[in-house]
């Protein structure tokens, strides 16, 4: 049995401490309901551990009382241990609407990781079904580089009645710790990277991706399945000629999985990355946008959709996101008419 909390209290934003363990289960349970898919967040022994080794770095807003009203974190989810995201945020329904606790959670994450050495690059993904936490971002100056085209199922909003179909995302970045790097960019999308990076936050050179997938190296992939959102995520750590079939391979696993949405993420510090973005496109997936720090160096999100986008449901509420949409959907519109089979989708 969940205790209700009384409103109206005073609250402070703070580190998380084991003592809060309790309430910050609570707060996601009753918010979200015990399908919630993140165990760590719904287990309070787990959210200890997690919190204790340093994966997990943890905000709370709590009241005097100790009741719990709010959690944010920060997090590594990226193949670069460097790289976190903020996330796993949410506040008592009694406490929204002007409060600025989940502002103020932000901000105590983003201070903590620059308090430590290993936060280089932190990360967000605003929810595009309202525009909340698009503005949230931009208030801390995080910087649109991607969008996930319908990543999360409406199921996962079921109990907040926010969503009625596909969720999308976008991806927003923040430098903390300046680490300059070599982009290499795909003929495919010279005209349109520098649009991506716009107002970069540390230094890039870009040089154009003139290399050929070696036939000395072989192609390694490591793949994340989230069965409840059928999203899968593919690391792609080394590039090789055996990769349109080793990619091909890995797709046609997934897809008896019944995955909806393929991501693949590419390092553009890798000079071979042209041909291996000009291989994806042919197979249907379209760019989703860039990663800086996502392999340490930068990285390329390419998308694969089973589902066409109701793309006029995406709700952007900054221009900046609505070009790089305009842009997204562009080359997702080329790619269909190179793949007029499938029309540019995973799956029928």
């Amino acid at each position: 049995m969940i205790s209700p909390i009384e409103p109206g209290q005073e609250w402070t934003v703070e580190s998380f401490t084991p003592k809060d363990a309790q309430g910050v289960a609570d707060l996601f349970l009753g918010i979200y309901g015990r399908e919630y898919p993140v165990r760590i967040y719904v287990e309070p022994d787990l959210l200890i551990e997690e919190n204790r080794s340093g994966r997990v770095i943890s905000s709370v807003a709590k009241t005097a009382k100790g009741d719990i009203v709010g959690h944010n974190a920060l997090f590594n989810s990226s193949p670069c241990k460097k790289v976190f995201e903020s996330g796993a945020g949410l506040v008592h329904a009694d406490y929204r609407g002007g409060h600025g606790i989940f502002t103020q959670m932000a901000t105590h994450g983003l201070t903590k990781g620059r308090e430590r050495s290993d936060v280089e690059q932190v990360f967000g993904e605003p929810v595009c079904n309202h525009p909340f936490t698009q503005k949230l971002s931009h208030n801390l100056e995080f910087v649109t580089r991607a969008i996930e085209i319908n990543l999360m199922p409406a199921a996962t909003y079921a109990k907040e009645a926010s969503a009625t179909g596909r969720v999308t995302t976008l991806l927003d970045f923040i430098t903390l710790k300046s680490s300059p790097r070599t982009v290499h960019v795909p003929k495919a999308y010279e005209s349109i990277f520098p649009i991506f990076y716009e107002n970069m936050d540390d230094e890039r050179q870009f040089v154009l991706s003139a290399k050929p997938l070696s036939s000395q190296r072989f192609t390694t992939l490591d793949t994340q399945v989230f069965d409840f959102a059928q999203v899968a995520r593919v690391a792609v750590k080394a590039l090789g000629m055996d990769f349109p079939t080793v990619m091909q391979a890995e797709e046609d696993r997934l897809l008896k999985q019944g995955v909806r949405v393929v991501q693949v993420w590419l390092s553009s510090g890798d000079p071979c990355v042209g041909e291996a973005v000009d291989s994806l496109r042919s197979s249907g997936y379209f760019l989703g946008g860039v990663l800086p720090r996502w392999f340490d160096s930068d990285g390329i999100l390419m998308e694969k959709l089973a589902d066409e986008p109701v793309w006029e449901e995406i709700n952007l509420y900054f221009e900046r996101s609505q070009t790089l949409m305009a842009l997204i959907r562009k080359d997702w519109e080329a790619v269909r008419g190179l793949n007029p089979k499938d029309k540019g989708r995973t799956g029928q």
